[in-house]
C-alpha cells in the first residue's frame, strides 16, 4: 500500500509528510498505522476532482 503512495507523493505534494511519516513503520506496522493509511487514501479518493488551474494571460511582464 505504502508504495503506491510513494509514487502519488511526486504528484500530491499535500500528502507528502502524512506518507512519509508512516514509510518510516513500513517493516514492523501495527493497526494504527493501517488505519492511518486508510485515511490517506480515503482523503485521496475526496479531492481526486480538485486540481491546480493555471490562466492564460495575454500580457507577459
Amino acid at each position: 500500500m505504502i508504495e503506491s503512495l510513494l509514487y502519488l507523493i511526486a504528484s500530491r505534494l499535500d500528502i507528502i509528510f502524512s506518507v512519509c511519516m508512516y514509510a518510516r513503520f513500513q517493516s514492523s506496522p501495527k493497526e494504527s498505522h493501517l488505519t492511518a493509511v486508510k485515511r490517506i487514501f480515503r482523503y485521496l479518493v475526496g479531492t481526486h476532482s480538485l486540481g491546480l488551474w493555471y490562466p492564460k494571460e495575454a500580457h507577459q511582464t
